[in-house]
């Protein structure tokens, strides 16, 4: 996958080598056309990386499938990726504000009586206004604009009448979308549960989202998706720019060379593809969808052990602080179960020591001495400006919403947030790669 030479022509170049765009000219690859990848990383999987950390693979990115997956599951057996459940056993813990450490078990933490009920009624709100979003145009529906005229954090204050309720909806959402309640809507918060069949489902790890993990990781993935590829995938090669007529577009790199194609995809995040330069310029709505996407503040750090040490003390590896700066924890570790892996999420920049005082507080002692850590913040990560995925802020969704998915003449939309199903995550990738070759076929 070096870059040798860059063919000046081929029927479909595909922008961006993450699950979406690889995915993409698999697809298309297998129908006979002639496709191109252009990557700006040295490396492919976009929003989902596996690096070596301690002797054992561990995911800076995306890492979790879990049922209802069925796209990222068939590709794992096509592939021949084995899968395995993540480690669910024993007590989960509960940072509270003040520091205190609960255990608990179950989907969500026990509080108070009042606490437990307000949330109850406030989570069986959110599922019936989330049974109203049609995922293939959140923006449609006769409530659709009240929905996505208010943000989420907004709708908490408003719901819920107990600080413990509020609290614990709050850092719900920072782990979903890594950002606070108030920098999205309310209309996206709902389309995306909806897209993935419930918010129990996005919360869950037994029957829920974050249920089962890839033997490897998951940018092995991604690695056996480019290896199918060969040259085709062009890696260190950004685009800078792509022109189109009414016969063919031309897409240019960094570098300034071109490659003239049928059509292109363009599979990587809205902020990214906004960045790139049309000529002639793309529809105002558009536009201006791309100039509103912020993407959430996702930070992974990832901590390998000489064993799953919280496993022999009766503790699950799963987390939730109110506290912070982390915002949850899950146990990471191999298949073969020899190092302990645990990976934090936290949605701002937080000093190494301060994680590990954290970890402490909840595991005791042992957990201040990894043998490896490693961590990836992906709003600095030039290539995607942050994760897991783009939010939509108040009146995005019901102004620009159709622009998500519409070709523009020979330039095709795929990614994560293209998705109808699966928003934010590797299977919704993946649909969205499928997708888009179906449109271009």
């Amino acid at each position: 996958m070096t870059d040798h030479h860059t063919p000046d022509r081929a029927d479909v170049v595909v922008v961006g080598a993450g699950m979406a765009g690889l995915t993409c000219a698999n697809v298309l690859l297998g129908r006979g056309a002639d496709v191109l990848v252009l990557e700006a990383r040295d490396h492919v999987g976009g929003r989902t990386r596996t690096v070596e950390a301690g002797g054992e693979s561990v995911d800076l990115g995306g890492q979790f499938i879990g049922p209802g997956q069925d796209r990222a599951y068939a590709l794992a057996a096509e592939l021949g990726i084995e899968v395995f459940a993540t480690y669910n056993a024993g007590d989960h813990l509960m940072e509270t504000a003040a520091g205190r450490v609960r255990p608990w078990r179950g989907t969500v933490p026990r509080l108070s009586v009042p606490e437990t009920l307000d949330l109850a009624q406030a989570m069986a709100r959110f599922e019936r206004l989330a049974r109203t979003i049609d995922p293939s145009s959140p923006w449609t529906g006769s409530g659709a604009a009240g929905l996505d005229g208010q943000t989420l954090g907004g709708w908490l204050r408003r719901t819920l009448w107990t600080t413990g309720g509020r609290e614990l909806f709050t850092a719900a959402s920072r782990l979903l979308w890594a950002c606070e309640p108030g920098e999205l809507s309310l209309l996206h918060a709902l389309f995306y549960a909806r897209a993935a069949g419930g918010l129990r489902a996005v919360m869950a790890t037994e029957g829920g989202a974050q249920q089962d993990r890839l033997d490897g990781g998951a940018g092995e993935m991604a690695r056996r998706l480019a290896a199918r590829l060969g040259d085709r995938v062009r890696l260190a090669t950004p685009v800078r720019a792509i022109t189109r007529d009414a016969s063919h577009v031309v897409v240019t790199t960094g570098s300034g060379r071109s490659v003239r194609a049928g059509q292109v995809v363009v599979a990587i995040p809205p902020t990214l593809a906004g960045r790139i330069h049309y000529d002639p310029p793309l529809p105002a709505a558009r536009d201006r969808l791309t100039q509103r996407l912020p993407m959430g503040g996702a930070i992974k750090c990832v901590l390998v052990y000489g064993g799953p040490f919280w496993r022999a003390a009766g503790f699950s590896g799963q987390a939730l602080s109110l506290r912070g700066p982390v915002d949850g924890v899950a146990d990471s570790s191999p298949r073969s179960g020899g190092r302990g892996v645990l990976v934090a999420v936290m949605h701002r920049p937080a000093p190494q020591e301060a994680v590990l005082n954290q970890l402490t507080r909840l595991f005791g002692a042992e957990a201040a001495r990894p043998l490896a850590a490693v961590r990836h913040d992906w709003s600095a990560d030039p290539f995607s400006r942050g994760g897991y995925a783009a939010l939509f802020p108040p009146y995005t969704w019901t102004r620009y919403g159709p622009a998500v998915r519409e070709p523009v003449g020979r330039i095709h939309w795929a990614g994560s947030e293209t998705a109808t199903r699966w928003y934010g995550y590797i299977d919704g990738a993946i649909r969205s790669g499928e997708a888009a070759a179906e449109a271009v076929l």
